[in-house]
């Protein structure tokens, strides 16, 4: 059975003819400016589907029935399979949520307080931590190792994830070869490679620049994962103010131009290639010359971006990290409004969820408690309110009558509910003054540093065997010494 969402979709924060109107404008500029896409092969499909290319400035001008007729072979219903059937995830378009973990810090803060560059060891623990969380559905790593060598290190951090976690994962293809890499190693799990195409447990996160242009070997990636219909993110990350529009709309029509590119140039590689609309684009602060992951203008700008994938049927990726760089009261604010906001606009995924802090530089073990607390109580808000004959208990007030002294507490109507109706925090304090004083008066931050502690001692059972760990880990040490071979 698979994994279930939260039902959002509540806010909209655009009309429908809104909507559309970002829609013509995107045929615009495709049409009338183009994507700028430097790959042989891919000029020659635009331009055999009728696209006005000029091979010399490697520039494709689209048309809207190009456009359309590719995008209409992108599935819009596809499992994101886990590595057991209770970990599968499906998304199609419409407004269910789900989360995927944080991403790629290179420095971590650790449980002793101390700011430094993370490690593989942190990979695992940090993997280990999140895996049961009961509001993080997909897995990411959240370190990008700096222990090891760089070159090739995806291969390392790829067969670490398949080892630490059940979840279908979160991987960057780090050129054609590293998705075959990703393949082989996968189908030491699934036991061949078609498996792995039948039922793939990760996703590759392919990335579009902005403004408007798909390089090279982005489209080499591209090209290759659709070949092995690996489900891939297709991500924009654009910078309001700076390689996009300072407007949240101009933004909103380069975001969609650049992620519908990239989608056609999959459909057209491998029509039926399982592609979810991606961004993790925020705004240029003007007064820090900053980029900014968590202000409200980026908020909306997912919000935006949500509603323009479900118009083309395309589940959505998206959101972003807070700025704030501890575990504060900015953290606080920036992570609640963002999750409750994107949930209740149905992002189908929130993306990097739990753990990060300073944008995706830095990785917290406390916060990743912190974030999976703070996404609890936003799933709460969106779930709502059910009201029916039942909920509105009047047969309830008259078992309980009026007056003083009738209660609720102990009627079975309380009991029917009590889980149902109410979510059940695991940090959050509600006890009085002098009982949290008792405790030790710890701020939420200790707690959460606590738990964490509690949840790495706890005995861990391997998810694969010794025989396919040993071999997974033989896999990538070799895949990562041809890397730093052939760039030495």
């Amino acid at each position: 059975m698979a994994m279930q969402g939260i039902k959002g979709g509540q806010i909209k924060v655009i009309s429908d003819d809104e909507v559309h109107r970002i829609h013509l404008a995107t045929l615009e500029v495709l049409e009338k400016v183009g994507i700028r896409i430097p790959h042989r092969q891919a000029l020659e499909l635009l331009a055999d589907a009728g696209c006005d290319v000029n091979f010399a400035n490697g520039i494709a001008r689209v048309p809207e029935h190009v456009l359309m007729a590719a995008l209409s072979k992108a599935p819009n219903r596809i499992t994101l399979y886990g590595k057991t059937p209770e970990f599968d995830v499906v998304l199609d378009s419409t407004p269910y949520v789900y989360t995927l973990g944080g991403a790629g810090a290179t420095m971590v803060i650790d449980l002793d307080g101390k700011r430094r560059p993370s490690t593989l060891e942190d990979l695992v623990k940090l993997t280990r931590l999140q895996e049961g969380f009961e509001n993080l559905h997909l897995a990411h790593f959240l370190v990008l190792p700096q222990d090891i060598p760089q070159p090739g290190s995806d291969r390392i951090v790829f067969a670490t994830m398949l080892q630490n976690t059940r979840r279908h994962h979160h991987t960057i293809p780090a050129g054609p070869q590293g998705v075959r890499d990703h393949v082989a190693m996968a189908a030491v799990l699934a036991g061949s490679t078609e498996e792995v195409s039948r039922r793939p447990f990760y996703m590759e996160n392919l990335c579009v620049n902005s403004p408007l242009y798909i390089k090279e070997e982005s489209v080499d990636e591209i090209f290759e994962v659709a070949k092995f219909r690996i489900p891939m993110l297709m991500e924009a990350d654009s910078i309001a103010g700076g390689t996009s529009p300072f407007t949240i709309a101009g933004a909103a029509v380069e975001i969609n131009a650049s992620v519908l590119s990239g989608i056609m140039l999959a459909q057209m590689a491998n029509p039926g290639t399982p592609c979810i609309y991606s961004s993790s684009s925020g705004i240029m602060d003007m007064r820090a010359a900053n980029y900014s992951a968590a202000a409200p203008e980026a908020t909306l700008l997912h919000m935006v971006s949500t509603q323009m994938a479900h118009f083309y049927n395309l589940p959505y990726q998206g959101a972003n990290t807070c700025d704030s760089k501890i575990s504060d009261a900015q953290m606080g604010y920036e992570r609640a409004l963002h999750f409750l906001a994107l949930a209740h606009a149905g992002c189908n995924i929130i993306h990097v969820a739990t753990g990060n802090l300073e944008g995706m530089r830095l990785a917290s073990y406390e916060q990743c408690l912190l974030d999976n607390e703070i996404l609890g109580a936003a799933f709460r808000i969106a779930q709502g309110v059910i009201v029916d004959r039942d909920t509105l208990a009047i047969d309830v007030f008259a078992d309980v009558g009026p007056g003083p002294g009738a209660q609720f507490l102990d009627h079975d109507h309380t009991v029917k509910y009590l889980r149902r109706e109410r979510w059940q925090p695991s940090l959050t304090s509600r006890e009085p003054w002098e009982t949290w004083e008792t405790k030790g008066a710890l701020d939420m931050r200790q707690r959460a540093n606590a738990e964490a502690r509690r949840i790495l001692a706890q005995q861990w059972a391997p998810y694969v065997s010794e025989a396919q760990a040993s071999e997974l880990e033989e896999m990538a040490q070799a895949m990562q010494r041809r890397v730093m071979e052939k760039e030495a």
